[in-house]
């Protein structure tokens, strides 16, 4: 056997004792978080309870929520069509959902739809990047930009319009944050400075953390190519994508006549936005319930109604874009056989 040929095969063994790892993972997660999975899935007949305008309220803001990123790839990938895009990322978003760490194997499959639909491959790579990156940037930021709202909190009588509010202002500051990031760079170059010397003096490392404003730029400069003239509207979508997302967890807790604390459910939903990044499970799955439900109940929402809450929420969230995208891909393979 030549060293090529056993490197290449020490490669193929690496790489498959890695997933092997992965898996193993994934599988002890899911163990240790199946009990709080199990006390929300019992409360599925609790869903008959909610005020059904509200679901349906949650249901048309999630819809949107969707739109919103379909829109978003639209522009990077400089296309007019609604089709392969709407069908591709509704299947690679629900096969990206029922394996684990699943966001590169959806990926790979939007990419492969994609390119059947005509699309150039070279374009589909640079602009799901892109999507990606921006998407990331605005759950990185949401943390950042609600911490004063957080910080500052409001009454706990008040009543649940006031985390509505709250969250448009947040909202509100994501998008004109996001702009000021695309037209100047020092706002970018600040940011990144301060992260590389809070990572340099509160982590100990050989080599410290440097040129991150840099590499922060180059990003930015790479986002700005790709949406080209149209990144004011890609900005606002990634940030409408966030913004219909918490609005959606509103309309649950209204849906349970909740009345909790408008800052703590801020801070719930910025919680659960971490959380579903995580990759140990499918789309945090776990991780996000046990999460959301403590916070819920910190924000002062009963133990009953947090579990109905995020149980609903969850559904509209990541269970029903799963058969959503099992649709989207036959009525894809229909046309593009």
């Amino acid at each position: 056997m030549t060293a090529g040929a056993k490197t290449k095969r020490r490669w193929g063994l690496g790489r498959l004792a890695g997933r092997g790892l992965f898996l193993l993972v994934t599988f002890v997660s899911l163990y240790l978080l199946w009990p709080s999975l199990a006390e929300v899935f019992s409360q599925w007949r609790s869903l008959t309870t909610l005020e059904p305008e509200w679901i349906a309220i949650a249901l048309g803001l999630e819809l949107l929520s969707f739109v919103a990123v379909w829109e978003l790839q639209r522009i990077a990938l400089q296309t007019a069509r609604w089709f392969p895009v709407v069908t591709s990322q509704l299947a690679g978003n629900a096969f990206g959902r029922i394996i684990p760490g699943g966001v590169a194997a959806a990926g790979a499959l939007q990419y492969r739809m994609l390119v059947r639909a005509g699309i150039p491959g070279a374009r589909i790579a640079s602009s799901l990047t892109a999507v990606s990156v921006l998407l990331f940037g605005a759950v990185l930021a949401l943390p950042v930009l609600s911490l004063p709202a957080i910080l500052g909190g409001t009454p706990v009588a008040a009543s649940l319009a006031y985390a509505a509010y709250l969250g448009a202002a947040v909202f509100a500051l994501m998008l004109g944050g996001g702009a000021a990031v695309f037209v100047w760079d020092r706002p970018l170059a600040v940011a990144g400075r301060t992260i590389e010397r809070l990572l340099n003096a509160t982590v100990r490392r050989k080599r410290p953390v440097a040129g991150l404003a840099e590499r922060l730029l180059a990003e930015r400069d790479v986002l700005r190519t790709t949406f080209g003239r149209r990144w004011q509207a890609a900005v606002l979508a990634a940030v409408g994508k966030s913004v219909l997302d918490y609005l959606a967890l509103i309309a649950c807790l209204r849906a349970v006549d909740a009345e909790p604390n408008p800052s703590l459910v801020l801070l719930a939903y910025v919680a659960a936005s971490f959380l579903g990044m995580l990759p140990f499970t499918p789309g945090g799955l776990g991780f996000v319930e046990a999460g959301l439900i403590g916070m819920l109940a910190l924000a002062g929402v009963s133990a009953g109604a947090a579990t109905v809450a995020t149980l609903a929420y969850r559904l509209v969230s990541f269970w029903l874009p799963i058969p959503a995208g099992g649709v989207g891909y036959v009525l894809f393979r229909r046309r593009y056989p």
